[in-house]
């Protein structure tokens, strides 16, 4: 049996109170939270992918109005229900005007916060249900943890997820990078996301969690074109690759794999972590500004819209509020626009306990949601 995609929502407050009573009768419901108290990282995670709802606190009125215009400005989420965290001190109708669906007064209970996102789903689920998806049949190949150039059919696409047949099992909720190019296009589309559901026929659905800007482009005028079509009969779907070597359609190596051959590298314990990171190219004092995703006693990978070439030395410096470590490695494989996996390189006992450092820290962070 599939399990049904999981609504997702954006939570934009900075009040720890409120953001505890809002997370939790959220996850009540089945709907994912990302919380971010930061207005300037909230425009851009809306830029980056699709929320089902926006919750944004309107403590400062303008700047919440201005964070709802662009969720409606934006292909990404502009049918998103948007429910503003109000004050009697708040100018609703101006909110409303704006584009909010609903409103939450403060001070926010659990029962108050229950019944007002319970009318919120309902929206969120009829969006849901009409996003359309376009069949589509294209062989390509994905990348996720441990694994590189797996075989995959594509099966359909929206502008906020895709789902493709694997003859391979994937990790739940891992992260997955893959590109191809849509029927009737010479244009690659790179595409990063979650896997959401699986189903015993192998079919798994992918919530896409982010699109470069050159890549939705490309998305949003393909789906157009599509929609706007003419229908023609769908052809069989097709069967998943075995062999070939279609070099536009295959990612050049995998996510983070981090020595010798495939089968050590799946030996290696992996842990998923979001730490903030510089790397350093070697005779460089520039740093480029990062996040390691995932880290491994040997090696780790990198979320960065700067890319490095394969076999780029480098040097990682990770800060965190308890130490401050740096590693050493090379490029081991490269996905522009994404990021790049590194092979540590250790020389040392020391430099061997810092990555294990790292590798607690890891342990310790809380899971995101």
């Amino acid at each position: 049996m599939a399990v049904n995609m999981a609504l997702t929502s954006l939570l934009v407050c900075s009040d720890a109170q409120t953001v505890q009573v809002l997370r939790a009768s959220l996850q009540d419901m089945g709907i994912g939270v990302e919380s971010c108290g930061d207005l300037r990282m909230a425009r851009a995670r809306l830029e980056d992918r699709h929320f089902d709802a926006v919750l944004v606190d309107c403590q400062d009125e303008p700047a919440a109005i201005e964070l709802i215009v662009q969720a409606r400005n934006t292909s990404t989420n502009k049918t998103a229900a948007v429910i503003g965290i109000v004050s009697g001190q708040n100018d609703v109708r101006a909110i409303f005007a704006k584009g909010a669906n609903f409103m939450l007064y403060k001070p926010i209970s659990r029962e108050r916060a229950a019944h007002s996102m319970r009318a919120a789903r309902g929206l969120m689920q009829s969006e849901r249900r009409i996003r359309p998806r376009i069949a589509l049949q294209t062989n390509t190949s994905v990348a996720y943890a441990g694994e590189e150039n797996v075989p995959a059919a594509l099966v359909d696409l929206s502008e906020d997820g895709i789902a493709f047949r694997s003859d391979s099992k994937l990790p739940p909720y891992c992260k997955v990078y893959f590109q191809f190019s849509p029927p009737q296009s010479t244009s690659l589309i790179r595409l990063s996301g979650e896997v959401m559901w699986q189903d015993s026929s192998g079919r798994v659905g992918i919530r896409f969690s982010q699109v470069p800007q050159t890549s939705r482009r490309v998305l949003n005028d393909w789906l157009q074109a599509n929609l706007t079509a003419p229908s023609e009969p769908v052809p069989a779907e097709p069967q998943i690759p075995t062999g070939g070597d279609d070099l536009s359609l295959r990612l050049s190596a995998g996510l983070g794999l981090l020595s010798v051959s495939s089968g050590d590298r799946r030996n290696l314990s992996r842990r998923t972590c979001r730490l903030g990171a510089e790397v350093f190219r070697s005779n460089s004092s520039v740093p480029t500004r990062c996040t390691l995703i995932d880290i491994s006693p040997g090696g780790c990978y990198i979320e960065t819209i700067e890319t490095f070439p394969t076999g780029t030395v480098l040097e990682i410096v990770v800060r965190t509020a308890d130490l401050r470590l740096r590693v050493h490695g090379k490029v081991l494989s490269t996905h522009p626009g994404f990021g790049m996996g590194v092979e540590f390189t250790l020389r040392t006992d020391d430099h061997r306990k810092q990555v294990q450092q790292l590798i607690s820290h890891a342990k310790s962070e809380p899971k995101l949601i």
